[in-house]
């Protein structure tokens, strides 16, 4: 299914691309003299990216998204018939939610974000509120969720008893209890993140000890190398004074028997 609109786009795109397309289209309305929904485009909020899959697969998988709103639409339907046909319905849609939680997964997976088993489970809840809310009001929001859907709550399944539609004020008190809601994937990535950080710190610090260990050792054999010189240079300075001390008295010996020489000669008749 190709977007309807600017807005739409917004929701096709990857969510690394998500924030830098919704500026762009912000300024470029602003620019164009559209304030108010320049406005509006600036303050969407980037989706998780449970809801992000969930959009994609409105945008990539139409018919399967539209078998899913029949199927609630039945299941809408079959509420005050046969207990039967119910369970035929609900296990039906159980089992289309389920195929496309798998496709979810694999968006997920090939856009390098994580499809833990909480992230599946809040695709599947998103699957399942969209389909059980009914044609008209799950077309109002799928492809466009900026946040994930809760669980239907006692109004909202008394609302579908009473083959009800939700009403806008609940839409937005539903969202933004959504939005308001931290989310535990994104709690689940941090706490990875931090531990992955960790690990990298402890392997750094476990390089940098012993790459001082080694350092230390090198000084020491520096230091050892460097006492064994100067011990050999003290033996060389204390060999060669003594040299030349022995040759002082060589030269004094040998000035003693020149004289001593001299005056034998003198004293021959």
């Amino acid at each position: 299914m190709k977007p309807t609109s600017e807005i739409d786009a917004l929701f096709e795109v990857s969510l690394a691309e998500f924030t830098t397309a919704r500026n762009s289209l912000a300024a470029r309305l602003k620019k164009e003299g559209r304030t108010d929904e320049a406005e509006r485009v600036k303050a969407m909020p980037k989706p998780p990216a449970t809801a992000w899959a969930v959009n994609q697969l409105f945008w990539r998988q139409p018919k399967e998204i539209e078998r899913l709103f029949t199927i609630g639409e039945k299941v809408r339907q079959a509420q005050s018939g046969s207990a039967a046909d119910l369970r035929a319905l609900l296990e039906e849609r159980r089992r289309v939610v389920s195929e496309l939680t798998k496709r979810a997964a694999a968006i997920l997976r090939d856009a390098g974000h994580a499809d833990s088993q909480d992230a599946m489970r809040r695709v599947t809840t998103n699957l399942e509120s969209l389909a059980s809310w009914g044609r008209s009001n799950a077309e109002a929001h799928a492809g466009r969720l900026t946040a994930d859907l809760e669980p239907l709550g006692f109004d909202g399944l008394a609302a579908l008893l009473d083959g009800k539609k939700l009403e806008p004020a609940k839409v937005l008190q539903f969202r933004r209890a959504a939005k308001e809601k931290k989310s535990e994937e994104d709690e689940a990535a941090a706490r990875a993140q931090a531990k992955e950080a960790i690990k990298a710190a402890e392997k750094a610090l476990t390089a940098a000890r012993r790459d001082a260990e080694r350092a230390e050792e090198a000084l020491a054999k520096a230091g050892a190398r460097a006492e064994a010189l100067e011990k050999q240079f003290k033996k060389a300075e204390e060999e060669a004074r003594a040299a030349s001390n022995e040759a002082k008295k060589r030269a004094q010996a040998v000035a003693d028997a020149e004289r001593a020489l001299n005056r034998a000669r003198a004293a021959l008749p």
